[in-house]
């Protein structure tokens, strides 16, 4: 699925009543009308993908399953309700909590400890220990933590739009981050903990 050649992606100037237009034409056939929905939106599935999903390709995977159900469903979509958005978010966050439904190996991303090549060994060395603890850490929360940080931290929303992409109340996304932000601290000075009496 080719999700590059656009750059007005969905913080453009393109307003919830064009995104309610082009699903609209989806709807009715349209696939020109859906490849542009992909062009905006892809990148966008695929960055909340790669933030909840275990590894990259379990993101690809999810992105574009993301797709395929908006053009199926795009009938559905009633921009009264929520904007196009928000219906995309939940897609793709239930769709990612699915995925412990199917246990498979969580290997990290080939790239994911790339070191700074201007940083020396050891300033190197206690990055890769860094990325890989938070990593691990990251991995212990929940799908819906993980989904509920990603929203609010990542992505900027509001702790009711995050609510609404969720489907859930905006005092249950404040106690999924509470929890998270809890968990990820403990595991965090606890490795801190241990790396220190291992010197």
């Amino acid at each position: 699925m080719d999700w590059e050649g656009e750059t007005d992606g969905p913080d453009s100037s393109t307003d919830d009543s064009r995104d309610a237009d082009l699903l609209a034409r989806s709807a009715a056939g349209d696939r020109r009308a859906f490849d542009r929905i992909v062009a905006r939106y892809g990148p966008l599935a695929l960055r909340l993908a790669a933030r909840i999903a275990p590894d990259r390709h379990s993101a690809e995977d999810v992105a574009q399953e993301a797709m395929v159900r908006i053009w199926h469903r795009a009938g559905n979509f009633d921009a009264r309700r929520a904007r196009f958005t928000t219906w995309l978010y939940r897609i793709v966050v239930n769709l990612c909590i699915d995925l412990r439904r199917r246990p498979r190996p969580v290997p990290l991303p080939d790239d994911f400890d790339t070191a700074d090549p201007a940083a020396g060994a050891e300033q190197a060395l206690e990055q890769d220990e860094r990325r890989a603890g938070l990593a691990r850490a990251m991995k212990e929360l929940t799908p819906g933590q993980r989904a509920a940080l990603t929203l609010v931290y990542d992505e900027g929303l509001s702790g009711a739009e995050a609510a609404a992409a969720l489907g859930v109340t905006t005092k249950a996304v404040e106690r999924l981050l509470a929890r998270a932000r809890a968990q990820l601290r403990d595991r965090l000075l606890a490795d801190r903990d241990d790396a220190e009496a291992r010197t």
